[in-house]
């Protein structure tokens, strides 16, 4: 039997969707922060890879402390507070972050600018558990993929832009910041820089109160305990510490007149450790399921097998998003693939980002009301005006994107995927998973141009990844809705994980032969769309389905 759709509170998203811009716009903030710190505070490579780690250690240990207060206190607090003021408290949070900050900068304290930026993911962290299911609930869950496509978009076009307008505001020009310029930086600028960065969130924090377009999001049922589920996060936390501890001991190792042999032992003993906290991670959430199987008392959310399979998705999402980026410098440095120097690689990392703004534009078309047929001329012209605007504007920044041009192929294969996936969340990630299996074993298998598109093709296909699978995940979980949307967010550690994982393989085995890891988390992904339309067809939700009945 069919339901009635749900109108679209456009209002309100248009409101939502303004703090998702804001993330991204922040967020670029840190291709600044990070080099600052490395020269500031006289910081070596691993010191300052500890940056991001305390970012996304912030986002698991937030997701953390908002199950634990529902397990112990048998109400969610998100679902308590309501969406729209949990999005202003974490707003509020991260200004405090943004204070914490300029204290340490002042104070000259590495430590302390750790804390602040922790302290700004913990915000982003309350803010995301909140903003990803109020976007679904804001109109047709047929449609709630497409709405938070629109957000993810907005928050990559924030990304996009926020770069040049943060190096036009602290240096003057958009051309690529050097060493010479972060030298030359002034301590005043970088205060005044998160100063401001503080005052936006206090705006954005206000906007949203304010907004009587905003529905207050409350949900007033009370959680069953999950005690089992928190017992069991919690001693995968500990063996987590213990098996991070190694790694960043280790780096305390002087292996500077070290023989090779030496040094390739150390690095398969980092790697050792790393691929043990993924094991922690893995089994600890499959273990949570199957005993959730046998008895459900006490697992809460984990009791449904969408869920579990969505959290080791999300980890392996973010997980490889930000590998394939994060090594593309190193790669790219080859010779076989073409020998860049770091300015001559940035076009290759601001397009590889921005396929993420590509995929995502075209994802939150369906969106709109708008006739079918408008909306297939879209998903043809929006990706290439998506495609256009990155070479644009990087190309008025000045940086060289002429051997890009031809990425427009990858662009156009995006779009055939588009055409196929026909809006269905499932159908849409085992498409695209399949394409990115193809694309890194075309990037493993070839060298120069056609590796280095298929590498960057990366981008492309997780574009979609992320509200895929949120989707999908939640799907059916009722009163668990916003506890299983703070267990996606705690994965979100998958990006503290994966990367380093395949930087020390890259150690061993080569940079290029490194993306293996890639290959492999497609795979899952691919596996994950394939099995979770199967489970929720069993417990009654045939979400394709809904999707294709629910388009505007």
């Amino acid at each position: 039997m069919s339901q009635p759709k749900q109108p679209t509170n456009y209002g309100a998203l248009g409101t939502l969707v303004t703090v998702f811009f804001f993330w991204g716009f922040i967020a670029a903030g840190n291709s600044v922060f990070i080099p600052f710190c490395k020269h500031y505070f006289h910081l070596d490579q691993f010191q300052s890879q500890l940056i991001d780690f305390a970012f996304y250690t912030a986002y698991y240990i937030g997701a953390l402390i908002l199950f634990a207060y529902g397990a112990f206190g048998g109400k969610d607090l998100v679902g308590k507070w309501g969406y729209k003021n949990s999005i202003v408290y974490g707003l509020l949070f991260s200004a405090l972050g943004a204070a914490a900050m300029i204290l340490a900068v002042q104070g000259n304290s590495f430590g302390g600018m750790l804390m602040g930026l922790f302290i700004v993911a913990l915000g982003f962290s309350l803010q995301q558990t909140a903003a990803q299911p109020f976007a679904i609930s804001l109109g047709d869950p047929a449609t709630g993929t497409s709405r938070v496509n629109l957000g993810g978009g907005v928050n990559s076009f924030g990304t996009s832009v926020g770069p040049l307008i943060v190096a036009l505001a602290l240096f003057g020009t958009t051309a690529a910041i050097t060493d010479e310029k972060i030298a030359s930086l002034s301590l005043s600028k970088v205060i005044i820089l998160y100063t401001f960065v503080g005052i936006l969130f206090i705006g954005a924090a206000a906007l949203f109160y304010f907004s009587k377009k905003v529905p207050s999001g409350k949900m007033v049922e009370t959680t069953e305990k999950a005690n089992k589920a928190l017992y069991t996060l919690l001693i995968m936390t500990g063996l987590l510490i213990v098996m991070f501890v190694p790694v960043f001991s280790s780096y305390k190792t002087d292996l500077t007149n070290a023989s090779d042999a030496e040094k390739h032992a150390m690095e398969a003993y980092r790697l050792k450790w790393l691929i043990g906290a993924l094991v922690v991670v893995v089994g600890g959430l499959l273990f949570s399921n199957l005993s959730a199987k046998k008895k459900a008392d006490g697992w809460g959310p984990m009791q449904y097998p969408q869920l579990v399979l969505g959290m080791l998705a999300i980890f392996v999402y973010v997980g490889v998003e930000v590998a394939i980026g994060s090594n593309l410098g190193e790669l790219l440095k080859q010779k076989s693939f073409g020998s860049h120097s770091a300015s001559e690689a940035t076009p290759y990392i601001i397009m590889y980002w921005g396929s993420l703004m590509i995929g995502r534009w075209t994802g939150a078309i369906s969106v709109f009301k708008l006739s079918e047929q408008t909306k297939n001329i879209l998903r043809f012209i929006v990706p290439l005006v998506a495609f256009g605007i990155l070479i644009g504007i990087n190309t008025l920044a000045k940086y060289d994107m002429e051997p890009l041009y031809y990425y427009v192929i990858c662009v156009l294969i995006q779009i055939v995927a588009f055409y196929l996936s026909k809006d269905k969340p499932a159908r849409t990630m085992l498409i695209f998973s399949v394409l990115g299996i193809a694309a890194m074993v075309i990037g493993l298998l070839t060298t120069g141009t056609v590796a280095i598109y298929a590498f960057l093709s990366g981008g492309l296909v997780c574009s979609i990844m992320w509200p895929s699978i949120f989707s999908l995940s939640i799907a059916g979980l009722g009163k668990y809705t916003s506890e299983g949307s703070a267990f996606l967010i705690m994965m979100i550690l998958g990006g503290g994980i994966i990367p380093p994982i395949q930087g020390k393989l890259a150690d061993i085995i080569g940079i290029h032969q490194s993306y293996i890891i890639a290959a492999l988390c497609f795979v899952y992904l691919a596996f994950f769309a394939f099995a979770v339309k199967g489970i929720l067809r069993k417990q009654g939700i045939d979400y394709d389905a809904e999707v294709s009945a629910g388009g505007h």
